[in-house]
Formats: structure tokens, sequence, C-alpha cells
């Protein structure tokens, strides 16, 4: 995909696969939604979960988000990189200049609102990437 490619689909795509390491070195994947704001990806994951677990103690991270059923229908990106937490953990409603942008861009991609609404359950995770790769088999198939 071109750059602007990479750009427009990480904004319109609804679902990733998150995959973390525990402390034994296991590794695990998990579906999650998440946003793109040009320069990184945020991730609302609860905070009771395996996920959160594992990025808390190592905080790399890989992600995958990618659509299609056969293969010259595949594509999609790959995101290598660190998480941070960022906000209140559980995420609270009190405002959060830091929050204001990815909670914005969540609730009107997830729930076609203009205004967040945290069930006291998820936490955020700024995701800096610092590998993107994407392919696009439907380009390779019109040649």
């Amino acid at each position: 995909m071109t750059p602007g490619e990479v750009q427009s689909y990480l904004t319109q795509a609804r679902v990733c696969r998150v995959a973390s390491v525990d402390a034994d070195g296991n590794p695990h994947v998990s579906p999650l939604w998440f946003v793109w704001d040009g320069t990184h990806l945020w991730l609302n994951s609860l905070v009771r979960s395996r996920r959160w677990t594992d990025v808390v103690r190592d905080p790399r991270i890989a992600v995958v988000i990618d659509c299609g059923d056969a293969f010259a229908e595949l594509h999609g990106v790959e995101m290598i990189g660190t998480t941070e937490r960022v906000g209140d953990i559980p995420r609270g409603n009190e405002p959060c200049e830091s929050l204001s942008v990815p909670e914005l861009l969540f609730a009107r991609k997830y729930s076609t609102s203009e205004t967040f609404k945290s069930d006291g359950r998820h936490g955020w995770l700024r995701v800096t990437p610092s590998r993107i790769v994407s392919w696009d088999f439907r380009k390779a198939a019109t040649g």
C-alpha cells in the first residue's frame, strides 16, 4: 500500500489483532477495537485482561489489521511498536486532554456519537510504531 492508502485503511478498519507476550514467553493474540490518529494506534483495552497485564509488564507489541477472504483479496497492515498507558486506569469520565482526540475518534467510529463514554473497565494504550509494513494482494491480482 502507498503511505496514503495505509493512513486511509487504518482510519477505516474496525478490528485489529494484538499480539503480546506473557512473563513465561508465551504469545497471546486477541482482537480489539482501535483508532488511528495519523501517528499512534490507540487501544481501548480491558484493564483486567491478559493483554493489559502483558503490555504493562513488557510494552513491546505487534498488531495486525487485515481483511479479505480469497488470496487475491488479502490486504492489511502490520505494526510493531511499544505501548504506554495514558489517562486514569480504569478510564473514568473526567476530561483528559491527552485523550480528547482518540476518545472522539473512538466515539465516532464505534458509536456514531461525538461523546466517548467510559464503562469503568477499560484503559487506553497508545502504540508508538517503530515499524509499519503493509501488503495488498488485490494489486498483484490486477497486475
